[in-house]
């Protein structure tokens, strides 16, 4: 477990502790909830995944330089997968 100050340092580098992660993907969720007013949930839900598969793609290519492209895509869908079936369990969703 990381203390605070290192908390602090990392996050002065733009790496995301747990609390600040949850915080980023709230502001997106709340982007979300703004264009749901006018655009339907199922569109707005394919917009978003479309935007999280073409920065993810853009992270793979120009940050970390992936060379199989095959192995990232696997793991993406795998912390996707996760991820959903753990927002899917939640009973205050």
């Amino acid at each position: 477990m990381t203390n605070r100050k290192e908390r602090r340092a990392e996050r002065k580098q733009g790496k995301l502790d747990p609390d600040a992660f949850l915080k980023v993907a709230d502001e997106f969720i709340e982007v979300a909830n703004r264009k749901n007013q006018t655009v339907l949930a199922t569109d707005l839900s394919m917009a978003f995944l479309f935007a999280a598969s073409r920065y993810s793609a853009h992270v793979a290519k120009n940050v970390l330089e992936v060379e199989t492209h095959e192995d990232f895509v696997q793991d993406a869908v795998k912390s996707f997968t996760e991820m959903l079936r753990q927002n899917l369990a939640d009973p205050e969703l």
